[in-house]
């Protein structure tokens, strides 16, 4: 009697699971490439750094001061390399600044970023949260913080890193807030197609308290049936009560019905523009779409600019 062997086909999900390991393991070494490769930028532009700061007393004219010094060579260092790789200048300074923070002040975290155990994001979270620290508490900090790193998201290691500084920081948290309230302030970041974003940084009681009152707004504005999402309602109550003084939330009609969250356009009947608007005459008058320019930002519909252009008083 002759044995026959049969080979069962493999099932579908066998092969995918096959490729998806393969795929999976490629991909992850892709990302360890990537960190040894964001390591290996950061000692370079560490190293023009210094070389910057070592030649500035040779390369420009002793009329300046020598923190001018090296600041003209260090503006002209990231220019040059800014060029090399279609950069801009700003980008060049601040990832040599983050560049030497690493490789100066956490060696055992740029090992980590070479050896491709932790990603450039992972990295930087640490260097952030560690620049506030003092020099003699340090090592605690990277010892305990740089494990949870190689186990962790990067949104997980935020957190946990932001409390275990807080937990080691030698020194009080009463002291660093009082200090750290002097930097209370508000910035506006133009974004694309006519967007732009306002970033408040002020005490934390503050910030929670805000987000519990735009929460209310939004609970509220939900009873309406409104069709935005959470965060739609969140950012346009607060544009309207930054705007405004008040929102239309607040408000109810004689059968106790609260009036709807004001949408962007709403907002803009109660801008008074004062600032400079530059509106093409023809989308003034509806006959082109030609972007007018908001000073300040660029260029904005013409829709929006008309608007504004009614209520500007010249």
């Amino acid at each position: 009697m002759t044995e026959t062997s049969t080979t069962l086909p493999l099932r579908a999900v066998d092969v995918f699971e096959e490729r998806l390991a393969q795929l999976s393991d490629e991909f992850a070494g892709i990302a360890r490439e990537r960190a040894a490769l964001d390591a290996r930028e950061a000692r370079l532009l560490a190293r023009s750094a210094a070389l910057a700061d070592a030649m500035a007393d040779s390369l420009v004219s002793h009329d300046e001061t020598p923190a001018q010094r090296k600041a003209l060579i260090r503006r002209s260092t990231c220019a040059t390399l800014a060029m090399a790789t279609r950069a801009s200048e700003q980008t060049l300074h601040r990832a040599t600044g983050d560049a030497e923070r690493l490789v100066a002040d956490a060696p055992a975290v740029l090992r980590a970023l070479e050896d491709g155990r932790i990603s450039s994001r992972h990295a930087r979270t640490i260097t952030d949260q560690l620049q506030d620290i003092p020099v003699h508490g340090r090592a605690a900090f990277l010892e305990t913080v740089l494990s949870i790193a190689e186990q962790s998201t990067v949104a997980r290691l935020q957190h946990q890193a932001r409390t275990l500084r807080e937990r080691l920081h030698p020194e009080s948290i009463t002291v660093r807030a009082a200090r750290s309230e002097a930097d209370r302030r508000v910035e506006i970041e133009p974004a694309a197609d006519g967007m732009a974003w306002v970033h408040l940084f002020t005490t934390a009681p503050v910030a929670v308290a805000i987000g519990e009152r735009l929460d209310a707004l939004v609970g509220a504005a939900h009873l309406t049936d409104d069709d935005r999402t959470c965060q739609q309602l969140r950012a346009d109550a607060l544009g309207s009560l930054c705007i405004s003084g008040t929102t239309s939330a607040d408000q109810t009609d004689p059968e106790g019905r609260r009036s709807p969250i004001a949408r962007p356009v709403e907002v803009l009947d109660d801008i008074q523009p004062t600032v400079n608007l530059t509106v093409p005459v023809l989308s003034l008058l509806g006959l082109s779409e030609a972007p007018a320019t908001l000073d300040g930002y660029g260029p904005i519909d013409p829709e929006t600019a008309a608007r504004l252009a009614v209520n500007a008083p010249r």
